[in-house]
């Protein structure tokens, strides 16, 4: 093991996306990630497809693309939970871990008798993070919730997705669970602040992590534009409420989006396009003013892109520092020079494919390095390895 929590086990008892997202993310910084499953089930993410893993004879696996996008560097072991044993190899295991990951409905653990204050008691140094929709608390504590959901009723989809009264407009999702990631982003941070502060104080920690408040959260400047201003946030497409021009706009070939962020860079915005005297008007010289009269610096700009295709833009706009990007697809995004630089894909050993192409961590250590050769693991794969190593019975499965 590498990394810099190669001294670190967690006991990921979660399913799904944002618990297993945490998982990984720990996983790829070296932790020993135990994660128990359904014994004969496994993970529901498994049965979510097609698409699926295909074999070495180009056959379907039982290993769907949504389960291996977020399972990487574990060690599966099947734990019937409803068992007396299986209840008891929790606790073992818990005993010899740092970290516990769960994303059950509230209080179904301890009525499993393997709640938080249940593994504290065999080991009051554990740090126990419970990811639930609306948390260990509240009028909806006890209700199940989903992404697509929770990027609803956290106002998410009120500020994404074109304008109701254009063509296509209305509220819209965000193209990846990001509410599901943004909440193993937040329980990762959460266990790690809590590894720092056990070892001044020496004591474990018990930590609520809710989907609902990640994605209030989440709302960022949206949120902080209504409450200074009183006004609701809508719906404005691709244009940024606050920073101008950034946006997404026809060339003579396709589209570019702009991200122009301050005047510096507008004054070299304007005069790549052919018209520096923009930068000069009052209307659109000041950030604040190119906000207020967005109606008609838009069009003019659309106007001035008209004229080359998007490679022309692209390298005239690199050349001037102008921040811009294609709108690429995803097999464009492995594509790209700079991906394939930083290695962001790379191929780990399969059991069952020979590899699987898996997309790694993006931090990168000086002197802790991040090594990915392990693949998302088989349903039980690791069973006899994790419980003989501990000396625990096989009947836990059963």
């Amino acid at each position: 093991m590498t990394g810099p929590l190669k001294h670190i086990r967690v006991l990921d008892l979660s399913r799904i996306m944002a618990g297993p997202w945490a998982g990984q993310i720990l996983a790829d910084l070296g932790a020993e990630v135990i994660k128990v499953e359904r014994a004969g089930a496994g993970d529901d993410t498994r049965k979510w497809g097609p698409p699926y893993l295909k074999d070495k004879d180009g056959k379907d696996t039982a290993e769907s693309g949504y389960y291996l996008s977020v399972n990487r560097g574990k060690k599966s072991v099947e734990i019937d939970i409803a068992s007396t044993e299986g209840q008891e190899t929790i606790k073992a295991l818990a005993a010899k871990s740092d970290i516990v990951l769960e994303n059950f409905k509230v209080g179904t653990l301890e009525r499993y008798g393997i709640g938080p204050d249940d593994l504290k008691a065999v080991n009051p140094d554990l740090i126990f993070c419970s990811i639930t929709g609306f948390g260990q608390d509240g009028p909806r504590a006890n209700d199940v919730a989903y992404d697509f959901m929770i990027q609803a009723m956290g106002g998410l989809m009120s500020v994404t997705g074109g304008p109701h009264d254009e063509p296509g407009g209305g509220p819209q999702k965000v193209g990846v669970p990001i509410v599901d990631i943004m909440t193993g982003m937040y329980a990762t941070i959460a266990v790690l602040a809590a590894l720092a502060e056990r070892s001044q104080s020496g004591k474990g920690d018990t930590i609520d992590v809710a989907m609902l408040d990640v994605a209030t959260a989440m709302l960022a400047n949206q949120a902080m534009n209504h409450l200074v201003s009183g006004a609701t946030p809508i719906r404005r497409g691709n244009k940024h409420p606050n920073i101008q021009p950034q946006d997404v706009f026809p060339v003579r070939d396709g589209h570019i989006v702009l991200a122009v962020g301050n005047d510096e860079q507008f004054v070299r915005f304007a005069a790549a396009i052919g018209r520096p005297d923009l930068s000069d008007d009052a209307r659109y010289a000041t950030n604040r003013e190119r906000v207020k009269n967005l109606s008609t610096l838009h069009p003019l700009i659309c106007d001035q892109l008209q004229e080359k295709d998007l490679a022309d833009w692209l390298r005239i706009f690199g050349e001037q520092k102008v921040p811009c990007g294609p709108i690429n697809t995803v097999p464009m995004v492995f594509a790209e020079e700079q991906v394939k630089h930083r290695r962001m894909l790379r191929d780990l050993p399969h059991p069952l494919s020979g590899t699987v192409p898996s997309v790694v961590s993006p931090m990168r250590f000086e002197r802790a390095e991040l090594r990915f050769d392990r693949a998302p693991p088989l349903l039980g794969e690791h069973t006899d390895e994790v419980l003989g190593k501990l000396g625990l019975a096989q009947e836990a499965t059963d």
